[in-house]
């Protein structure tokens, strides 16, 4: 094996690890998201970014790469979550073409009672990736980078 043939391995396998994190959380939010309150990670996911958005709201598009979802897919959860009442869609003022996603009153305070679940569940599968020592060493570069993203400000 070359050198170039070592680094690829060893990025295949940083890949792999990541992937596996990466399920194992998303498997312990989608329980714990489901039986709480029943919402989806993704459906999270959307209600959490457009409460992070000043006057609560986005466009469909910046919706969709904020839970990296292809339009139609966005479109979908969208309406889902419309039917639910938990967000509406608003056309823009400036550009009749353009539709916002915003949350509603519902939305938000569903939004309030699932975020204390999301953060016991997303610490209780960190605690427990840390404790094997293929994921330990991944866990613990995520617990450093908020210390890494004050340092480069």
């Amino acid at each position: 094996m070359s050198i170039e043939d070592d680094a690829v391995e060893v990025r295949a396998q940083g890949w792999r690890t990541l992937a596996a994190l990466h399920g194992r959380i998303e498997t312990v939010l989608e329980r714990a998201l489901q039986s709480g309150v029943d919402l989806s990670v993704v459906e999270f996911t959307v209600l959490d970014a457009l409460s992070r958005q000043h006057g609560w709201h986005m466009r469909m598009q910046q919706l969709a790469r904020a839970a990296a979802l292809s339009s139609s897919a966005t479109t979908r959860l969208v309406n889902r979550l419309e039917d639910r009442a938990l967000l509406t869609r608003i056309l823009c003022a400036d550009d009749r073409r353009g539709i916002y996603t915003e949350l509603t009153e519902a939305g938000k305070a569903l939004l309030a009672h699932a975020r204390p679940i999301y953060d016991k569940a997303l610490a209780g599968a960190l605690a427990s990736a840390e404790e094997e020592p293929e994921l330990g060493p991944l866990v613990d570069a995520l617990h450093r980078l908020p210390d890494l993203a004050h340092a480069a400000v």
